[in-house]
Order: structure tokens, then C-alpha cells, then sequence
């Protein structure tokens, strides 16, 4: 007799999403936070921040791989969480955007990392120099306009998928279509637009959190 295969629960709990929500929002704002603190958030960016202060940038990067492997373990867990209520529109774009989010940071964060690499072998010749310029401006457009926008996509669907399936409060669905259109609309106003995000994720993560812990225990 062929006994019938069960996924494990602990797999498929919220709990799991707010985890790793808890954690992908930690870890990018502690690297937003360490960017902000030496670059300028200008595709003209001078360079001045090499040297010195390029430890928190190269900190910044080691941290953001780890950011987007938990990210995508929130995206996994929300998905699943739908169930039988997934709609494909919904699901393909809620993937996608998010797919597209974490490959744009990671080579936006990639082309920063052959600034320090290049600085290191060339500490005169890279700073003004053209090679800085267009390696500084590239990662400026993927993070401030592209990997924006997928972030403001991203939060409409999830915020959606929030409401269909009764995840979290329905508050947390409202900030998020109002983040989502701050983030498509005024993306270029304020350095700490990409905050945004990210918080949105943790005040998700941990009103999952408290519902999952107030929540009572089915009898065994």
C-alpha cells in the first residue's frame, strides 16, 4: 500500500513568509542605510566616496545576495499561500516583477562591486575618469528607474494578493497600493524612495507574525 506524499506544514506556514520577509527587509535597508551614508544618489556621482568610506559600500554588496535569497523565499511562500485562489494574471506579473527586481539589484549591486575591484587596481586613473562614469551612471538607472519600477509593480500585485487571501490586515494592502504609487509616479524626488520597499515587507512580515502567534492552536 502506497502511503499518500505530504509536503511538510512548516514549509508552507506564513510563518515561514514572515521570516524570510523579516529578514530580506533587514538586511536591504541595513545596505540602503550603508550606501546612502557614502554614495551620492547621482548619476554624476564624482567618486569621492572611493577610498575611505568604501568599506561600507563593499559591506552594503555582501549583504544584498543574502537580501534577495530571502526574497525570494517570501515571493515562494506568499504564492503558495494562495492556493487554490491564485489568479494567473496576478501570479505571472507578482512573479515576474519580482524576479525582475531581484536580477536588476543584483546587477546593479554587481557593477558598483567592479567600481571597488577597478579602484583598488587603479586608485588614480578610475575616479572622473569615463570608465567611472558610465559604470556609475549604469547602476544608478537599473536601481533608481528599473528596479524602482519592478519594486512599484511587485507591491500592487502583492497587495492584491494580500486581499484576496486575507494574509494580513487589510491595511497593509492600502499602504501598499499607496507605496506602489508613490514609488512609480515620485520615484526621482527623494533619495529614500527605495526605503520604501523594503518596509513595506517588514510591516507585512510582522503583522503575519503576530496574527500567526494570536492564532489558536488546533487540537492535536
Amino acid at each position: 500500500m502506497t502511503l499518500p506524499h505530504r509536503t511538510p506544514e512548516g514549509l508552507k506556514t506564513p510563518k515561514a513568509a514572515a521570516v524570510a520577509g523579516i529578514l530580506f527587509s533587514v538586511l536591504l535597508i541595513s545596505a540602503i542605510v550603508l550606501v546612502l551614508q557614502t554614495l551620492r544618489l547621482n548619476p554624476r556621482d564624482p567618486g569621492d566616496w572611493l577610498g575611505a568610506q568604501s568599506w561600507k559600500v563593499a559591506l552594503a554588496l555582501n549583504l544584498i545576495p543574502f537580501a534577495g535569497i530571502a526574497f525570494l523565499w517570501f515571493m515562494g511562500v506568499l504564492r503558495d499561500r494562495m492556493g487554490e485562489q491564485e489568479h494567473k494574471l496576478f501570479a505571472t506579473v507578482f512573479l515576474g516583477s519580482g524576479l525582475l527586481f531581484v536580477g536588476l539589484l543584483f546587477t546593479s549591486a554587481s557593477a558598483i562591486g567592479a567600481i571597488l575591484i577597478t579602484h583598488a587596481a587603479l586608485p588614480r586613473e578610475l575616479a572622473g575618469s569615463v570608465t567611472f562614469t558610465l559604470a556609475r551612471s549604469f547602476a544608478y538607472h537599473l536601481t533608481s528607474i528599473y528596479a524602482l519600477k519592478m519594486a512599484g509593480v511587485f507591491l500592487l500585485t502583492a497587495s492584491t494578493i494580500v486581499l484576496r487571501t486575507g494574509i494580513t490586515g487589510r491595511w497593509t494592502a492600502i499602504v501598499g497600493y499607496a507605496a506602489a504609487t508613490f514609488i512609480l509616479i515620485g520615484s526621482h524626488f527623494m533619495d529614500w524612495t527605495f526605503m520604501i520597499f523594503p518596509i513595506w515587507v517588514l510591516m507585512v512580515s510582522i503583522d503575519i507574525l503576530v496574527r500567526e502567534y494570536r492564532r489558536p492552536e488546533k487540537p492535536a
